[in-house]
Formats: C-alpha cells, structure tokens, sequence
C-alpha cells in the first residue's frame, strides 16, 4: 500500500521522468496492491504531469486497488487534468467497478477550530467529546476501485 497526495506522485513522476527513471518508478506503483491518491483537485496539473497521472491510473486500471479522494465533482476535473478527452478517459477507468463514497457535513478542520474557540458558558475542548476522526473526508467524494 502507498499512499501519495496527488501532486506529489506527479512531482514525482515528473522527476523520474527527467532522470530517466521513470520505468523503474513505474514498476515499483505496479508492485502495489492498494494506491491511494489524496486531494485530487487542489492544483491544476501541467499538461505532462496531467499525462503522466493517467498512465499511472491506467496501468493500475483492473491489476491494482485504487483509491482516490476529492471535494471535485467530476465535471469539474477537467480543470485539473486539462483535458475533456484526457478526463474523460481517466472517470472512465476509475469509475468502472468501482465504489462511489460521498460524504457531507462541516470540515472535522473546521469544527475542530472552532472549539477552541472559547466562549462563555461552552465548556471548553478538553471538556468535550472528541471530534470526528482525523482521516474523516471533508464533504466530498471518494472513488475506490479493487483489482478485478
């Protein structure tokens, strides 16, 4: 399992590709049986790191789990991966026989800031139940796909 946020696996993948390593980075995310990608959708990729992205989803495509989170509803990845024919052709190997998970509710971040804020008459955050897990996702979508 490895977990990566996506543009981190494109800074490196961006990298292994301008040392000439990019084969052996590619073979080492085939070995994997799970690959999470987190926080799809916060920066725009550049065209290549865009490119280079799908092949890793495209290899992992029915020979490896996959993980991918995100608050972007899908007809808004195109902003991150540039492309409709590129976007269009990664949904289509994330989403099928895949899992769909959206949540909804208030940021555990933000809540979480916001009792400790204290104010008169709220116990303060010692005093409280503990909030919601620290890997709960914030509003937003998740796509899992296991290996077929």
């Amino acid at each position: 399992m490895r977990f990566f946020r996506v543009t981190e696996l494109v800074t490196l993948l961006i990298e292994a590709r301008d040392e000439r390593t990019l084969l052996s980075l590619r073979a080492r995310l085939g070995k994997l049986d799970l690959l999470v990608l987190d926080e799809l959708g916060y920066v725009p990729a550049s065209k290549v790191g865009a490119e280079l992205l799908f092949d890793v989803i495209s290899t992992a495509y029915e020979r490896t789990s996959l993980m991918v989170t995100t608050n972007l509803p899908f007809d808004h990845w195109t902003e991150v991966l540039g492309s409709e024919r590129l976007t269009g052709a990664t949904l289509d190997r994330l989403t099928h026989r895949c899992q769909i998970i959206e949540t909804k509710g208030e940021s555990y971040r933000l809540r979480d800031a916001k009792s400790r804020v204290r104010r008169p008459g709220v116990p303060g955050p010692k005093e409280r139940a503990p909030a919601a897990h620290p890997g709960a996702m914030e509003g937003g979508r998740m796509a899992a796909q296991a290996r077929a």
